[in-house]
């Protein structure tokens, strides 16, 4: 194929479909018969990012910097956007980027202004592990979906978690961190808590104890420090900057890389909260965030059935909320058909097809694509780094004919800033004193612990009472039942008849001695 100046030639029909009239984001120039034409531009209108989108390749093809180039022009359009970092190489955002001879050539190929821009940015982290300012959920607002994700539980597993929520919920026991739920569930298996079990469902004792180990061991994993409060109010990603530039909330992840489950739910959630918070807007000139989750195979993962409906349900109807969400990873295939369906914007880096599984892949790739002129099964292991197939949504709603594209090159830095800055950036935002520091106020392990030491405390008592009583009954008993004791022998003698004639007559000769004595009577003379 080569281009020709008809205007109904292949090219030109393509470029027709990015032609649009409002405000949009310059993505790259149009690939056509392997030259690229920078005087065909291939675009995305600003009204469809939150129509949701899809940036897709193997490793090494361009992924993190499509984002990039996406997130910067959100920015200048006065969208904030969300970025996961899971690489630690996103932060860069935040800084002008440096002149080379490869991004000057990149700029002319197609037709570029390039001028290193930074843009404004809030760093965050997970409970504060790594840099960033501390974003916290409470296990409430958590829910016992998206935790019995992170647990790996089964579906029995997650009904009877359910369970226990709604336990705790009933019983006025705030579950604030993971000790407060380990609390809960160790009370319920407790003696004192196994009456409660049969009031909530029939929660089986072993159940329980599984529950209880899956907790352990996730703590033991460190993800104690991502439930507590202050919990993060997710509105703070909406903000806009003073020159009216939307804020690039940059959450870092490389310190819990190696907890993909963890990260992924937890990404999950922080949208799921927008969700429940913001109001229904419709569709808007232009979305009130765009977020973007990377690596999201992680996401499904061994995911159950009521996990993926809630991501599902999750992301269409969060459209209405004036909010984009766009998935980040190797193939369409990692994204649950029913999701991939709503994903109306689509990058797709280059393909490798080195096994049967990767052609495998590629062939279902090509078939998620309208009808094009290219032969993309080809194309897609052709592309070189920055370069991309693109179709979208127009303005009204419709897929634009599929373009293969050399993408811009970002304008701020494409790296990560030093940890000095960082840290530096991260101390000197007016939310890190709101969020920096841990509040653990009374929940349901107090509750419980107070309960149960009160409990103890009493039966204590009772129990010291009850031995008191029946101490006093026995010595009362002894006494009763004793032998009498043996008089002595002065007791002896006073008693015996004898002594008690003696003192008869001594008692009758005594008293006529003192008759005499007091009348003055004189004693007979014989």
């Amino acid at each position: 194929m080569s281009e020709s100046t008809d205007p109904a030639s292949p090219a030109d029909q393509i470029a027709a479909g990015y032609a649009f009239t409002g405000p949009a984001l310059e993505l790259g120039a149009l690939l056509w018969d392997g030259t690229c034409l920078p005087e065909r531009q291939i675009r995305i209108p600003l009204s469809m990012l939150n129509r949701h989108g899809l940036v897709a390749g193997a490793t090494g093809t361009g992924k993190t910097k499509t984002l990039q180039l996406i997130a910067e022009q959100l920015s200048a359009g006065g969208v904030p956007v969300f970025l996961a970092d899971i690489k630690g190489d996103v932060s860069g955002i935040s800084v002008p980027g440096t002149a080379n001879e490869k991004v000057g050539e990149r700029a002319k190929e197609v037709a570029q202004q390039w001028e290193g821009t930074g843009f404004p940015s809030e760093f965050y982290s997970l409970g504060g592990i790594g840099p960033g300012i501390p974003v916290r959920a409470t296990v409430t607002a958590f829910g016992p979906v998206l935790m019995s994700k992170v647990l790996q539980l089964n579906q029995t597993q997650e009904q009877s978690l359910g369970l226990i929520f709604h336990y705790a919920d009933t019983k006025g026991l705030e579950l604030i961190d993971l000790k407060d739920l380990r609390a809960v569930v160790a009370f319920l298996v407790s003696d004192q808590g196994k009456v409660e079990l049969k009031g909530i469902g029939g929660l089986s004792t072993v159940t329980a104890g599984v529950i209880l180990r899956a907790l352990t061991a996730f703590e033991q994993q460190g993800a104690s420090e991502f439930f507590g409060e202050p919990e993060f109010d997710t509105g703070e990603f909406l903000r806009t900057a003073a020159d009216g530039r939307g804020l690039v909330s940059v959450l870092e992840l490389p310190a819990v890389q190696d907890k993909p489950q963890l990260f992924s739910t937890f990404l999950m959630w922080l949208l799921a909260d927008l969700y429940g918070d913001l109001p229904e807007v419709g569709d808007l000139e232009r979305p009130k965030l765009v977020f973007f989750f990377d690596e999201a195979h992680l996401l499904f993962n061994g995911a159950s059935k009521a996990f993926l409906e809630s991501i599902t349900q999750t992301v269409r109807l969060i459209r209405s909320k004036g909010i984009g969400v766009f998935f980040v990873t190797q193939t369409p295939k990692d994204v649950p058909a029913d999701v991939l369906a709503q994903l109306g914007n689509r990058v797709q880096h280059a393909l490798r097809a080195f096994t049967p599984d990767d052609a495998k892949a590629l062939k279902a790739t090509v078939k998620t694509f309208p009808n094009s002129p290219y032969d993309l099964e080809e194309l897609l292991t052709q592309l070189g780094t920055g370069e991309a197939v693109i179709t979208v949504l127009s303005e009204k709603g419709a897929p634009t004919p599929v373009a293969a594209t050399r993408l811009r090159a970002p304008q701020s830095l494409m790296g990560p800033i030093d940890a000095a800055a960082l840290d530096a950036a991260v101390k000197s935002s007016l939310l890190y004193a709101r969020y920096a520091e841990p509040v653990d106020r009374e929940s349901a392990y107090e509750k419980i612990s107070a309960e149960q030491a009160a409990a103890e405390a009493a039966a204590e008592a009772a129990a010291a009472g009850a031995a008191a009583e029946k101490q006093a009954k026995e010595a009362a008993k002894t006494a009763r039942s004793a032998p009498k004791p043996d008089p002595s022998l002065a007791q002896q003698v006073v008693g015996s008849g004898l002594f008690r004639s003696l003192a008869r007559s001594v008692g009758t000769q005594l008293g006529r001695e003192i008759s005499r004595s007091l009348f003055g009577t004189a004693k007979r003379r014989r």
